[in-house]
């Protein structure tokens, strides 16, 4: 069969190295791709909101499935419109994807059935949002309510940090329209982890533990980004806090979205806060996350093809996904500016001694092909990913491979991975 990934970054290039390793799949194509993931598949320049290029390929090239990485595409119908076209598609349609394009209907379908979460009030007025503020006080969390590339949450430690963030939201529409709406919430206090499931609308199947770290700066300091690295297992997800994420936040979730008649077919993603073994939701995505998706495609021993598959035809019932007992840790290489503005066209050197080391790939997520040579052309530039047989092997092997990789405008964290290390 011929497979087609959607997207450009690390968590496409993860997928697309996974889905070659199919023994159905005969050709991989990705689009709009990087110079990275045109190792694993052919990349097609297509941008990700060009719907009806994607359905014009797909028809062209008798693509058999299609797989969307990011959230855009799904936010803005993709899965709907291939549908009507009897195109195989996997993803969740526009209405259940808004679980992630809207974080105050994410709220409200929290509140309403009751998953547990922080305590919220939504706003699109500064004033009144300034007025609620003083009543309830900080620590906060603003957060804008439309897609905001995993930069649109700011917590704020004192009322001040508060009404900057909501008049660079409202008024100054730092993240456009998507700020047009937001959300003030309680500050969650304990440690956070990624739990992500595949799910046809009836199954929930839950895929390893992982935690992203999304600050910029080592010590969680310094803005949100996109995230600068990821590690599985995430030890925090004991046997208990699994146990209550799937009976409390998946399985509700999933059901709460049928009953809203918007099934859910894809990757639904929870972000939770866990303290004293108590989760609470975060925020849901609507796709796997990045990077957490290159540690977890890195552990997976499973085929992902059947199981893309067996959700498209809402038959996820009974299947299993076998995982090493292998830790994984992401690094995650970005240019120097980022998440503000950064320069492109640096070269990387290096990759070739990595390529050659075992139990590390390094998945691109902004670079391009300049004479033959790797240049830096997006904000997250590499994710070098590596196994081992615990934690602080994975840690160990994938910052060896990290120091091998030479770009005068990459920047890094020094410490993916520590948190795991308290429970070792």
């Amino acid at each position: 069969m011929k497979v087609l990934v959607i997207g450009s970054g690390g968590r496409e290039h993860a997928l697309c190295w996974k889905i070659k390793q199919s023994p159905f799949v005969s050709h991989v194509y990705c689009a709009p791709g990087n110079a990275g993931i045109s190792k694993h598949a052919e990349c097609v320049d297509i941008k990700d909101t060009d719907i009806e290029g994607f359905v014009r390929f797909a028809r062209a090239e008798e693509i058999y499935l299609t797989v969307v990485g990011p959230e855009l595409p799904l936010a803005l119908g993709i899965v709907d419109r291939f549908e009507k076209e009897e195109l195989r598609i996997f993803g969740p349609s526009k209405g259940a994807a808004e679980i992630e394009s809207s974080k105050v209907f994410s709220k409200n379908l929290m509140k309403k059935y009751k998953i547990p979460t922080a305590f919220f009030s939504t706003f699109n007025d500064f004033d009144d949002a300034v007025r609620w503020v003083k009543e309830v006080k900080p620590p906060l969390v603003v957060k804008a309510d439309g897609l905001a590339g995993g930069k649109g949450a700011v917590i704020c430690k004192t009322e001040e940090e508060v009404f900057d963030a909501l008049d660079a939201m409202i008024k100054g529409k730092v993240f456009g329209d998507a700020g047009e709406r937001v959300i003030i919430e309680e500050f969650l206090e304990g440690e956070e982890a990624s739990f992500i499931a595949f799910t046809d609308g009836e199954t929930v199947l839950p895929l390893e533990s992982s935690q992203d770290h999304k600050a910029l700066l080592d010590n969680d300091e310094g803005p949100n980004t996109g995230g600068m690295g990821a590690y599985s297992p995430a030890p925090v997800v004991t046997p208990v806090v699994h146990r209550k994420i799937m009976e409390e936040i998946m399985i509700p979730t999933v059901n709460a979205l049928k009953e809203e008649g918007r099934k859910y077919k894809g990757v639904l993603y929870a972000g939770v806060m866990i303290k004293d073994e108590e989760p609470r939701v975060l925020e849901f995505n609507c796709r796997l996350g990045d990077p957490e998706a290159q540690p977890l495609m890195m552990r997976m021993k499973s085929d992902i093809v059947p199981i893309l598959n067996a959700i498209v035809d809402e038959k996820l019932s009974g299947k299993t996904i076998e995982w090493r007992s292998d830790a994984s840790v992401c690094v995650v290489m970005a240019s120097r500016g980022y998440p503000g503005d950064y320069k492109k066209d640096f070269e990387i050197n290096g990759l070739k001694d990595v390529e050659s080391m075992e139990g590390v790939i390094v998945f691109h997520s902004g670079t391009a092909l300049q004479n033959g040579r790797y240049v830096t052309s997006g904000g997250r530039v590499l994710g070098v990913t590596a196994l081992g047989k615990t934690v602080p092997d994975a840690i160990d092997l994938a910052y060896k491979a990290v120091r091998l990789i030479k770009c005068e405008s990459l920047y890094y964290r020094t410490d993916i991975g520590r948190k795991a290390l308290k429970y070792l």
